[in-house]
C-alpha cells in the first residue's frame, strides 16, 4: 500500500493554529503513487524525498521509508542540537578522540580551543568528523551522551525509521535513517535561522589556534553554485552509502529541500527534484483577510450586509492537478446582530486537501457594523409595516 503523506505543519502566516512538531500525526493526505513519480522525474537515486519546508509537505518520494545509512548527512541533526544547545559562544577544548577521528577532517589538534560555533561551521563546510566528535563531546558530555540527545529529536519529531550511534555518521548498525526522514528532520532544522545561514555560507574563515594565520574553509556543497537560489544543505559518502546529498533553494520566499541517498548522480538529481517541487506545486492561499467566505444580513445595523472573513491566512503547496480537491466546510450563523465588530469570531471554516483537514480557521467580519438604536430600529419597522 502506498503510505500517505504525514502532515509535518500549516504555515499559517497570521496565527499558527498547528505546530510543525505536533502537526505530524495529525492528518494525511494524498500523494500519487510511486510510478506516477518515476515517470515525472526518473532518477538515479534509490531513496529520495522532497520537501516543502515551510509547510511540511512532502512532494516526492521513492523509497523513501526505507532504512539505510545516510553518511555524513547525518551531521544536519548534529549541528540543530548543538544550535539549540544555546552553548554557541562556548569555548570547547579539543580532546584526542576528537582529534583522531578516521575520515573527512579539519585536522584538529588535541589541546586546540575553538567556539563551539566555529566547530559547527567547520563540521557543516568540510564535513569535519573531529569538528562532529569536539562538537559531542562537549553538548552531550560523550558521543553516547549527545547520541541520547539526538535520538530524543528524533522521537520528538515523531520519526519512524530512525536511530543514531554517532555525530558524523560514520557506518554503524544502529545508525540509519530514511530520506523521508531526514526530509522531515531538513526542513525543521532549515526553519532556525542561525541553521540557515551556517549550511547557505561558501566560505567561512574561523581562527586556528598557534598558527599566524586563520583556517579558511570552502563549503564542499557544490549545489550552492551550481543552483539558481540553492541555501544548503550537506553532502555525504561512505562506500556502504554511496553518495548522498540534501539540498535545499529558495525562490520568491518559497524553500525546498531534496533528500537523496545511494545516488550516483546525485548533483544532477537533487537539482531536477528541486525544479520539480518549485513548478509542479504552487503555494496557494486557501483562506486569508483578503477572500470574503460568506455575506451575512445583519439586524438593526447601520449597514443591511456584512463580509466574513478568514481570521488568519493559510497557504499550502497545492500540485496544479489539486485544485478541485481542495475544499472548505463553513459553519456560520444565518445572520448577525448590531453592533458587529471586527477581530470577534463569528464562526469557523476548515480547510481540506483530499478530504484530509489541513485547517481551522476563525471566520469574522471584515468590516464593523454599528447598531442604529432603538428609534432608528423602530422606525425602519414601522416604515416597512405602512409601505407594506
Amino acid at each position: 500500500m502506498v503510505r500517505k503523506q504525514k502532515l509535518v505543519g500549516l504555515l499559517l502566516t497570521a496565527t499558527l493554529l498547528v505546530s510543525p512538531v505536533t502537526a505530524l500525526a495529525t492528518g494525511q493526505n494524498q500523494l500519487p503513487d510511486p510510478e506516477t513519480y518515476a515517470k515525472e522525474v526518473p532518477i538515479s537515486a534509490q531513496e529520495a524525498a522532497v520537501i516543502d519546508v515551510k509547510s511540511g509537505r512532502i512532494l516526492y518520494e521513492k523509497n523513501a521509508d526505507k532504512k539505510t545509512l545516510i553518511a555524513s548527512t547525518t551531521k544536519v541533526i548534529t549541528a540543530i542540537v548543538a544550535i539549540e544547545s544555546g552553548k554557541l559562544n562556548d569555548t570547547v577544548t579539543i580532546s584526542p578522540n576528537a582529534a583522531r577521528q578516521e575520515g573527512s577532517s579539519i585536522y584538529l589538534e588535541p589541546g586546540e580551543k575553538y567556539k563551539l560555533i566555529d566547530l559547527v561551521y567547520g563540521m557543516m563546510l568540510r564535513s569535519g568528523n573531529d569538528a562532529a566528535t569536539a562538537i559531542a563531546e562537549y553538548v552531550g558530555g560523550s558521543v553516547e551522551g549527545f547520541a541520547e540527545k539526538m535520538n530524543a529529536l528524533v522521537e520528538k519529531l515523531g520519526l519512524k525509521e530512525t536511530h543514531f550511534a554517532n555525530p558524523h555518521g560514520l557506518d554503524h548498525p544502529e545508525h540509519y535513517s530514511s530520506a523521508h526522514d531526514m526530509a522531515v528532520l531538513t526542513a525543521y532544522a532549515l526553519r532556525n535561522p542561525i541553521f540557515q545561514e551556517i549550511v547557505s555560507t561558501k566560505f567561512k574563515t574561523i581562527p586556528w589556534p598557534g598558527k599566524e594565520w586563520d583556517r579558511k574553509m570552502k563549503n564542499k556543497n557544490k549545489m550552492l553554485d551550481r543552483y539558481d537560489g540553492a541555501d544548503g544543505v550537506k553532502t555525504g559518502y561512505t562506500k556502504k552509502s554511496g553518495r548522498c546529498l540534501i539540498s535545499s533553494a529558495t525562490r520568491d520566499g518559497r524553500q525546498i529541500a531534496v533528500v537523496v541517498l545511494n545516488d550516483p548522480n546525485d548533483w544532477n538529481d537533487s537539482a531536477h527534484l528541486l525544479d520539480y517541487g518549485f513548478s509542479k506545486y504552487k503555494f496557494e492561499t486557501l483562506a486569508g483577510p483578503s477572500t470574503v467566505v460568506k455575506t451575512l444580513p445583519v439586524s438593526r445595523g447601520e449597514a443591511t450586509t456584512v463580509a466574513i472573513v478568514s481570521k488568519s491566512t493559510v497557504q499550502y503547496p497545492i500540485r496544479t492537478d489539486e485544485q478541485n480537491s481542495v475544499t472548505r466546510q463553513i459553519d456560520l450563523p444565518a445572520s448577525l446582530a448590531a453592533p458587529v465588530r471586527v477581530g470577534r469570531p463569528v464562526g469557523t471554516m476548515n480547510v481540506f486537501l483530499h478530504n484530509q483537514k489541513l485547517a481551522s480557521v476563525e471566520l469574522i467580519p471584515q468590516v464593523p457594523v454599528s447598531d442604529i438604536g432603538f428609534w432608528k430600529t423602530l422606525q425602519q419597522l414601522l416604515h416597512v409595516m405602512f409601505t407594506n
